[in-house]
């Protein structure tokens, strides 16, 4: 599995780039990555309105078990820029987990998020975890259809109007 968790990932456009676990050194480079991901799409990873990122949601994107959760940095083909992470939590049963994907501005519309998600779903596959889902702002419609096209269907969300949840159901 570790060769699973530290590759090279190359887009359907051919862009290039490398993924690997988050380690807590990483915590200034995610910050400034953050300050390059558009509000409107800090506004769908968050659900909130968000104007800075954080040493508490850092941090927690950075001390994570291996089991239950795992944060994912996607690094320019030179290795010094953060250009996407993406992280999965599961629940202690392993039963269910959920995933979110940030990418980088100048970035989007390379096949970043969409190499990403596949390797954030293959992973979570991988671990036994049943279900994967992915709670989304309606109106992020680029993130719907790019898990859409990679088997994951949409459902109301009970609690909320304005989100939907994505499922994808591992055999």
């Amino acid at each position: 599995m570790t060769d699973d968790l530290n590759r090279s990932l190359t887009t359907r456009t051919g862009f290039r780039f490398h993924v690997r676990p988050a380690r807590p050194e990483d915590e200034a480079g995610l910050a400034e990555f953050f300050k390059h991901v558009t509000p409107e799409d800090l506004r769908f990873r968050f659900l909130s309105t968000v104007r800075e990122v954080g040493h508490d949601r850092l941090a927690a994107m950075l001390q994570v078990d291996h089991r239950q959760a795992e944060t994912f940095i996607a690094f320019s083909e030179d290795g010094k820029t953060i250009i996407a992470t993406g992280m999965l939590a599961c629940d202690a049963a392993l039963d269910r987990g959920e995933v979110a994907i940030s990418v980088r501005s100048e970035h989007k519309h390379k096949g970043v998020g969409w190499e990403l998600l596949r390797h954030v779903s293959k992973f979570a596959e991988a671990k036994g975890v049943k279900v994967l889902e992915s709670l989304e702002d309606r109106q992020n419609h680029e993130a719907i259809e790019i898990e859409r096209e990679q088997g994951f269907e949409v459902d109301e969300c009970p609690d909320d109007f304005r989100l939907v949840i994505l499922r994808r159901r591992f055999k």
